[in-house]
């Protein structure tokens, strides 16, 4: 190699970021689902962002691989991480995303799907694989399931990792509950378990509700974090989700958080036991929801539990100000 040649690679490795080839790290988390089906394009601010998990990649027809939705979209946030560290991660899945079952009910099938996103992973310069089934051997999202989906979801988190290797994430969305999951079996596999703490309430009651008090919906947050450890989770690979929007009373309208803070005919309650706060309408709740206040609870939760951080679903529900992202990351990062 001549000395220009040298030097030149040289310069090239100096203008490169630190952590260009990093796939993960053990720092704390601040998550956010950013769709690719809706109008929304606007790109993700990645200055209170750790992670992205792209919604969504889905099981294909023939159970042996993943179709990804709108891969511009996906492409667009990729190109996110030249100028910021930001990891990049397609989560596959979500409420009613079958095909899970069929997929993991075999070696050969579960062999060929995790080597196809072996194959994303790579052709899109990714940083992991997040898995959404919701919920293996549950079939209330009106997808297949089998009791044998538990074990064979161990299998297949087994063969994601065999494909991945070390160096990139995986991790897993579940209920908020902890059921569904063998936690001990697939812990040696998993980087991060997202908890999905929310939709366990419809008005009168939270939907994600920190501690228990009357309004509480089935589980608190505080109940979800310990129902995880009891499963077998240690505490640094916890991720607690938390919504950007709420939940409503039929015809109440856009739940989102940036819909919310515009409607000037429902009164702000503050539910100080469960610390979350909802919405009144001639004496009623009519939506449950977060606000920073309540985020600022949760995210002191975590660090005080030790968690490894808070995901959110979904980005595009903030308000224009980013209210609840900025929330989030000064809480977590403690800025």
């Amino acid at each position: 190699m001549s000395r220009r040649v040298l030097v030149l690679v040289c310069l090239l490795a100096l203008m490169m970021p630190m952590w260009a080839g990093k796939h993960k790290d053990d720092g704390p988390v601040v998550a956010a689902y950013v769709t690719g089906w809706n109008e929304f394009k606007e790109l993700p601010d990645c200055s209170v962002l750790t992670h992205i998990n792209y919604a969504f990649g889905k099981v294909n027809e023939t159970y042996d691989g993943v179709i990804v939705q709108y891969p511009e979209r996906l492409r667009q946030l990729v190109e996110l991480k030249k100028d910021h560290k930001i990891y990049i991660v397609l989560s596959i899945g979500g409420w009613t995303a079958g095909g899970f079952s069929e997929m993991a009910s075999t070696h050969q099938r579960r062999k060929a799907f995790a080597r196809d996103c072996k194959r994303i992973v790579k052709e899109y310069d990714l940083d992991g694989i997040d898995i959404d089934w919701e919920y293996p051997s549950c079939s209330e999202a009106g997808i297949t399931a089998r009791p044998a989906d538990i074990d064979n979801f161990t299998l297949l988190m087994r063969e994601l990792r065999k494909a991945l290797g070390k160096d990139y994430l995986l991790s897993c969305a579940t209920i908020a509950d902890a059921k569904f999951v063998d936690f001990k079996a697939i812990e040696p596999y998993v980087d991060l378990v997202n908890i999905m703490m929310y939709d366990v309430g419809n008005p009168p009651y939270h939907h994600a509700a920190l501690y228990r008090s009357e309004m509480s919906g089935r589980v608190t947050a505080e109940e979800a974090v310990q129902a995880h450890l009891d499963a077998g989770v240690p505490i640094n690979k916890l991720v607690l989700g938390v919504p950007f929007y709420g939940r409503s009373v039929k015809g109440f309208g856009d739940t989102a958080y940036g819909a919310l803070v515009k409607r000037d005919d429902v009164t702000r309650m503050w539910d100080d036991d469960a610390k979350v706060p909802y919405l009144v309408k001639e004496g009623e709740m009519v939506c449950t929801y977060e606000d920073a206040e309540s985020l600022g609870w949760k995210c002191r939760f975590i660090k005080e539990k030790g968690l490894r951080g808070a995901m959110y679903w979904e980005y595009r529900c903030d308000d224009e100000a980013g209210t609840l992202r900025n929330a989030v990351w000064n809480g977590i990062m403690g800025q």
